[in-house]
């Protein structure tokens, strides 16, 4: 390894090499099951044909434009994800972090545009994780990630998940919005009722406030339904998407309702690099894949499969394993070892790939394209791994 690189990974010693579906391997041939798809990012697995084609056909016209010229394939991009859920307009950015920070600006701007620049602050919840950039750590709250970096970045409460009370207890004539993941992913796989994303809705609309969902981790496909709000039949003000949206190419965005964003004019925000051509293309090659009725459909036959037979594994090894979370392909073990532990014991033994998250859980997240024979298998490991620890 070399000694050139910021020092704020703890990265595993193999090298991979290529890989095919839900499986990488290694410079020294070695095969290993990803069940962590590059936290849940890589959707569709690697080297997916019609991702590598959209990306070879627009490599060879055009890598990037300056967001002041028009980028058609972006437009359609936006089209399509306002046609398949509750927002009239789009922004790309390059990471789920950047379409964070989009999403607390719109809700700034929106009460600033109406006379109410009072109306700044953002409720959020424990356990929760935004991104890494200064704002979104504060969003997040997590103690780990904001020490020694200064005074956190003001304009966020948090409450507890599941407590209408707290939250009606936290808002005050400064609120602007409520910002949550239905599905917090690094805080532990922690599904969140449908009955409370409701009264959330309902009371974002009593107070006069924007509801922010954070789908970056639980989105595009990932739980058997396109975004996981829909599970609970109600819609945001705005949602941030990142991750499997482009199927492992870098791409974020910010999706918004026309009302809710009434305030971002012209110079308001921007990007770069947001939205580049190489990035739309691969990401609406993502939307022809996930966006078919028939591929959600299977998601959620396999995410049950799964969930059966981890819970089976589950239940054999109760000295380890607390509880089982998750839907569809967003799955976590919750074990009394700390996650870390699996994670490794996983790697190092039976070639499987996982990603540990807060709560000593630990993450399955494979391709959506994971077959139901590479299912079984990640139950067979691991109910050989959880039986040697």
């Amino acid at each position: 390894m070399t000694d050139a690189l910021l020092p704020v990974f703890q990265r595993a010693a193999m090298v991979f090499d290529h890989g095919e579906g839900a499986w990488l391997t290694t410079t020294e041939g070695e095969r290993y099951l990803d069940f962590g798809a590059g936290i849940a990012v890589n959707a569709l697995g690697y080297s997916h044909p019609h991702l590598v084609a959209a990306l070879e056909r627009q490599g060879r016209k055009l890598w990037h434009l300056s967001n002041v010229y028009r980028i058609p394939e972006g437009e359609r991009l936006a089209e399509r994800l306002a046609a398949v859920c509750f927002a009239d307009l789009a922004f790309f950015a390059n990471s789920g972090a950047e379409a964070n920070e989009c999403a607390i600006k719109i809700a700034r701007r929106h009460h600033a545009a109406a006379g109410r620049p009072e109306r700044w602050r953002v409720l959020t919840f424990a356990g929760a994780f935004h991104g890494r950039t200064l704002a979104t750590m504060a969003a997040g709250g997590n103690p780990k990630y904001l020490a020694g970096f200064g005074p956190a970045v003001d304009g966020f409460d948090q409450c507890p998940l599941e407590d209408m009370a707290a939250v009606r207890a936290a808002i005050g004539p400064e609120t602007a919005a409520i910002m949550i993941e239905p599905i917090q992913g690094e805080g532990g796989i922690r599904p969140v009722s449908h009955g409370f994303l409701r009264d959330l809705r309902a009371l974002c609309d009593e107070q006069g406030l924007l509801l922010i969902f954070d789908e970056i981790q639980c989105g595009i496909g990932r739980t058997g339904q396109l975004f996981a709000h829909q599970a609970a039949a109600i819609a945001p003000d705005v949602m941030s998407l990142a991750k499997g949206l482009g199927g492992g190419f870098p791409i974020g965005a910010c999706l918004s309702t026309r009302d809710a964003a009434h305030g971002m004019a012209p110079g308001a925000h921007g990007s770069t690099f947001g939205g580049n051509p190489l990035a739309v293309a691969v990401a609406n090659a993502v939307l022809d894949v996930v966006c078919d009725r028939s591929f959600l459909a299977d998601v959620r036959r396999k995410g049950d499969l799964a969930r059966e037979l981890i819970e089976d594994v589950a239940a054999r090894h109760p000295h380890v394993v607390v509880q089982v979370r998750g839907c569809g392909l967003m799955l976590g073990i919750k074990t009394t070892c700390p996650s870390v532990v699996l994670v490794e014991a996983l790697r190092r033994e039976a070639k499987v790939l996982t990603i540990a998250a807060g709560d000593n859980v630990t993450r399955m997240l494979p391709p959506l394209v994971v077959s139901d024979a590479e299912i079984r298998l990640f139950a067979e490991c691991l109910d050989r791994t959880l039986a040697a620890l």
